[in-house]
């Protein structure tokens, strides 16, 4: 037994020390008693890997999915909630790693011609439908677009490959996102939830955020022309924004109760201040809060095959504030460094699987921590009243006060929402003589087979704020194409909009390539829905009104009537004798009766 585990610790030793994989986990207070956790995984592969079915650091699954499909630049998100951008302040990876509400998806496919590119998106959808367990299969052709500007590749590709990339992008703003989405996300890990920061994800914890994405990015990284040469990284990242008084509620206790009146403590100095009123005092002190009490478990030691030389866990909060270690059993072999210039405070879990933990005592803080302001706000919603006509406006800000913003903005509509682009208008706020809109790019919908794909170049001046607006007309369907809830309405992907860098934007090469992305909240269309309780109606009066004049007329058909004296003897039974005595003079009377009429109306 211990010269297994010392070959298994020999074994472990050439991939500590030639690592390709890294992990990191950024912890960031926000306004409101909010908590920001931002986890990043990301690992590298050669180009050669799969010919020589390595999978050491690149997921076999996901790779055989890349390989079978010719996908060579892959972008998938699972969100859920909406970021509060006024409150929290600039998103996490500036939006990069954000995507709309439901599940999106965008690749580059390698392929000749648009239907090659087109069978292989679907193989490349049905594959991740199964593996993710999720509903990408419903990618179809009405919810696939090909943007033109919103989205750049991240990757490195070889010159060579690039006439041959087609760009795919899919969004389902309908999908419910749950644990069965994050169970297979953490397989793809190499350590798989086991040990390291991802021993943190509990899917009772993530999904009961304010806001989550979930995120998986795989990109190329070639030196020359030679695919040979090429790095093929994936990168797997988690953020979320949980409330930390909420997430220190213990699970047998998931209904917060009010607190005992002695154990609130009260503004005496109200006036209204009595035994049996209270009002609670606002602390200024930074509340205490612990790693463990917030994820409801320790992180279990560092992963085996992470570099020895990074940071796995880091703070962003002031520097005087009071950090306290928690290891079990108590182990000082953790590592420990401070960025001032950046308020970073990280840690290094212990190597040898020890429990790790950190807890946040209560403290009163001398210097606020500063919040990045976001570069643009966007709102969008649906106008107009009733079932056949509508519009919507969205509303691009400009917060800066100096410097002037040039954005993409990218609607991908549903074939039953068919906007009139004459009636696209744009306005400035203040006034003023610019023309926004720069360029201008539509392909219209067509009935059952695709949808609209609308994409605009706008120039928004300092400080200014734009608003679009255009009419649409809802189409109507057919009832089977209602799903069971049409009365709640029609889910719409949420608008995406890239941000351009400007001239004096200082931003490095892997922001730059990355991009700055804010997305809308997804809208609810509703659209005219019939009653759907009359064909039942229909139907069953239908069916009773057919039965009864299909069964008489049968009977009439089919049956034989013959005399009583003509039925031998002792095979017609005596009961069965006097109902066809009956019936025969049921008919005589209805035949005498029939004929009287007739006398006396002629």
């Amino acid at each position: 037994m211990i010269f297994r585990i010392f070959l298994s610790l020999l074994l472990l030793l050439p991939l500590a020390c030639c690592s390709d994989y890294h992990e990191k986990l950024l912890l960031r207070p926000l306004p409101g008693n909010a908590l920001l956790a931002s986890f990043n995984f990301r690992s590298n592969a050669t180009a050669n890997s799969f010919d020589e079915q390595n999978f050491r650091y690149f997921p076999r699954s996901f790779g055989q999915i890349l390989q079978h499909a010719h996908t060579k630049e892959l972008h998938l998100r699972f969100s859920v909630g909406r970021w509060d951008a006024e409150t929290w302040g600039a998103r996490p990876w500036n939006g990069a790693r954000e995507g709309g509400t439901g599940v999106e998806l965008w690749a580059w496919v390698e392929a000749k011609s648009d239907e090659e590119a087109n069978s292989r998106w679907l193989t490349l959808t049905n594959a991740l439908s199964g593996l993710f367990c999720a509903s990408l299969n419903f990618i179809d052709s009405t919810r696939t677009i090909r943007p033109m500007k919103t989205f750049e590749p991240e990757g490195l590709h070889p010159k060579s490959m690039l006439p041959n990339l087609q760009l795919l992008h899919g969004v389902l703003p309908h999908e419910v996102v749950c644990t069965e989405n994050l169970t297979p996300f953490v397989k793809l890990l190499p350590c798989k939830g086991k040990a390291g920061i991802s021993s943190l994800l509990d899917g009772h914890k993530l999904f009961d955020a304010s806001w989550q994405v979930m995120s998986i990015d795989v990109r190329p990284i070639c030196h020359g022309d030679d695919e040979s040469n090429c790095i093929l990284e994936i990168e797997q990242t988690v953020d979320m924004v949980l409330d930390r008084e909420r997430s220190k509620r213990p699970r047998d206790n998931p209904i917060p109760r009010p607190l005992p009146m002695d154990q609130i403590e009260c503004d005496v100095s109200k006036p209204y201040h009595a035994e049996d009123s209270c009002y609670p005092l606002e602390k200024s002190s930074e509340p205490a809060w612990d790693l463990a009490e917030i994820f409801g478990r320790h992180i279990k030691g560092d992963c085996p095959i992470t570099g020895d030389d990074s940071m796995t866990v880091c703070v962003n909060t002031q520097p005087e504030r009071i950090i306290n270690v928690f290891t079990n059993p108590e182990d000082q072999d953790f590592g420990m460094k401070k960025i001032p210039e950046e308020n970073l405070t990280c840690f290094e879990p212990p190597s040898n699987g020890t429990d790790f933990s950190l807890s946040f005592p209560e403290q009163n803080m001398t210097t606020p921590l500063p919040l990045a302001s976001p570069r643009i706000h966007a709102f969008r919603s649906i106008t107009g009243y009733g079932q056949e006509r509508g519009g919507i406006q969205a509303i691009i800000q400009n917060p800066s006060s100096t410097e002037p913003l040039d954005v993409i903005y990218l609607e991908s509509l549903p074939w039953y929402m068919k906007p009139y682009l004459h009636t696209l208008r744009s306005q400035l706020s203040p006034p003023s003589t610019i023309q926004p809109i720069k360029e201008t790019y539509y392909r219209p919908a067509l009935d059952r087979r695709r949808g609209t794909h609308l994409e605009l170049k706008l120039h928004i001046p300092p400080g200014s704020s734009l608003t679009l607006t255009y009419d649409i007309e809802k189409a109507i369907l057919r009832y089977t194409e209602y799903p069971p809830d049409a009365n709640r309405g029609f889910d719409v992907a949420p608008a995406a909009i890239r941000v351009l860098p400007g001239p004096n934007d200082a931003v490095d090469e892997d922001t730059r390539r990355r991009g700055i992305y804010v997305r809308t909240t997804s809208l609810l269309l509703p659209l005219p829905t019939p009653d759907f309780s009359m064909p039942y109606n229909v139907i069953i009066l239908t069916s009773t009104v057919m039965a009864l004049g299909f069964g008489g007329i049968f009977n009439i058909l089919v049956r034989r009537f013959v005399a009583a004296d003509e039925v031998p003897e002792n095979k017609l039974p005596l009961a069965l004798t006097a109902l066809v005595a009956r019936f025969r003079g049921r008919i005589r009377q209805v035949i005498t009766k029939a004929m009287g009429n007739r006398e006396k109306t002629e």
